[in-house]
């Protein structure tokens, strides 16, 4: 049977192994900093999870990229509506429990879009991360506007 320590002797432990608290605590951060990041600013998805929502769940695409960004070429099937048009335009959807999956190159336009749509009610709201950049780097279907 083991004894138990006094308090003294918990607390030399303690100050006798203090780099390695601080390993421990350090890594937890490590480990728990990109979802506390992703809380803070919306929603980030991956392509991998946008493609799931959009075969899965019917989601709905909007590029807020400029007419030039789009032009270059957008993801299929993508609704284009310019971001001081979110709240007047008839191209989002009518039920605002449908994922919106929000592109732009621009992460501060892509950060406003999802703020914008969320004050508007959609419960959904998720930002492509790495815009077209990173839906390129994948090959992910692409078409251009005529």
């Amino acid at each position: 049977m083991t004894a138990v320590r006094p308090a003294a002797d918990r607390v030399n432990f303690l100050l006798d192994n203090w780099h390695w608290l601080a390993a421990a605590v350090a890594s937890g951060i490590a480990l728990l900093w990109p979802n506390l990041m992703e809380r803070g600013s919306g929603s980030a998805i991956n392509n991998q999870t946008a493609i799931q929502l959009i075969n899965r769940e019917k989601g709905v695409v909007i590029d807020v990229g400029d007419a030039a960004e789009r032009a270059q070429g957008h993801i299929v099937g993508s609704r284009h509506v310019m971001l001081p048009d979110l709240a007047t335009t008839k191209a989002l959807p009518g039920n605002k429990s449908v994922p919106l999956i929000v592109v732009s190159s621009k992460p501060a336009v892509a950060r406003q879009a999802l703020k914008s749509l969320t004050q508007l009610g959609y419960q959904r709201v998720h930002v492509l991360s790495g815009g077209m950049t990173a839906w390129r780097a994948e090959n992910l279907p692409v078409e251009k506007s005529a």
